[in-house]
């Protein structure tokens, strides 16, 4: 496994280009500093005497290992003024990060199980997320993602408890632990959504077999595989995922954290590339993995080498695989069209 890429959030000595992030989950995004506030706000105790103590635990040897601490902090999320500073942080790197547009995963089962009310939560993400556009050129759309390590019937009643803030809801997504979860589990759940008139997304293909990719397109009905590397093990997958342009949600840092891939420089974006897959760069969780989203570009090219070609149509391809209404994708296209070289 490499070392990590750890970039300086905000200090890049270039303007980044523009581009939309499709793979980020809010609760990825509490950096130490911001869990101590939120825990001393709230009376909790961590079991880390400073924030360069916690910064120094995130060292994952598998997504199970990472997952143990990201639902540990979650215990400092506890009002909705937690949600709106911890959108809010998100907003202000992501801007600085070339970001216009984001649509954000939240995992409402973390917080309902600890007895936050999933409208705590919802309002307390959407008060900074409605102002977005205007404080920061950054327009959102909001992602409910069920925790696939719990039942199917426990996502139901999260979808039924959502039904009062359906409308600051753009989709459903599936994540945590992947294997031995396939999609086929929550194929009641995606099609009640559905017929919610709720966008479809899963994870799926990254640590689980390109079979969980095939299940979540046939049996959920996804318009976009969140990761997805795996697909190139299935060359008739790939070719249907090329013909259909299903887009790809691909985090690069994150595949070497959890060791999904073994060092940066052996990454398969560039043959995904070349295959003709819609692939778009995510940061997924940025504060546990390395870097935001902009990192994650230079880190690319500095480790794989990739063109301002490959740099600019990953960009595009953002604003192509997103949920953006048309009028907005042409504004955010023209954005991109008239950017200078990348530096």
């Amino acid at each position: 496994m490499s070392t990590t890429h750890r970039a300086p959030h905000d200090a890049a000595p270039h303007t980044p280009l523009p581009k939309a992030e499709l793979h980020l989950h809010i609760e990825g995004t509490l950096e130490p500093e911001l869990a101590f506030a939120l825990a001393e706000r709230n009376g909790i105790d961590l079991p880390y005497a400073t924030p360069e103590e916690l910064r120094s635990a995130y060292a994952f040897s598998d997504l199970q290992s990472f997952l143990d601490l990201y639902y540990r902090l979650t215990a400092v999320l506890q009002t909705e003024q937690d949600f709106a500073d911890l959108a809010e942080a998100y907003l202000e790197r992501a801007a600085a990060q070339g970001v216009r547009h984001a649509e954000i995963f939240f995992d409402p089962q973390a917080h309902t199980a600890r007895g936050v009310d999933i409208g705590t939560v919802i309002r307390g993400l959407t008060s900074a997320l409605d102002t977005s556009r205007e404080r920061h050129g950054v327009s959102t759309g909001l992602i409910l993602s069920f925790l696939r390590d719990l039942s199917a019937e426990d996502a139901l009643r999260t979808l039924a408890d959502a039904a009062p803030y359906l409308d600051r809801i753009s989709a459903v997504g599936l994540d945590s632990a992947e294997v031995g979860h396939p999609p086929a589990k929550f194929t009641e759940v995606y099609a009640e959504a559905k017929r919610l008139g709720l966008r479809l997304v899963a994870h799926a293909g990254e640590e689980g077999p390109p079979s969980y990719i095939t299940e979540a397109l046939d049996l959920l009905g996804v318009e976009r595989i969140d990761h997805g590397i795996r697909c190139l093990e299935d060359e008739a997958l790939v070719a249907r995922l090329v013909a259909e342009q299903i887009p790809l949600t691909v985090c690069p840092f994150s595949n070497v954290r959890l060791r999904c891939v073994d060092r940066l420089e052996e990454h398969p974006l560039p043959a995904m590339l070349a295959a003709g897959l819609l692939v778009t760069v995510n940061s997924d969780d940025p504060s546990y993995f390395g870097g935001y989203v902009e990192d994650n570009y230079r880190g690319l090219r500095t480790a794989l080498g990739l063109t301002d070609d490959q740099l600019r149509l990953l960009a595009r391809n953002s604003f192509k695989a997103s949920f953006l209404d048309e009028d907005r994708r042409a504004e955010l296209l023209a954005e991109l069209d008239a950017h200078g070289p990348t530096g």
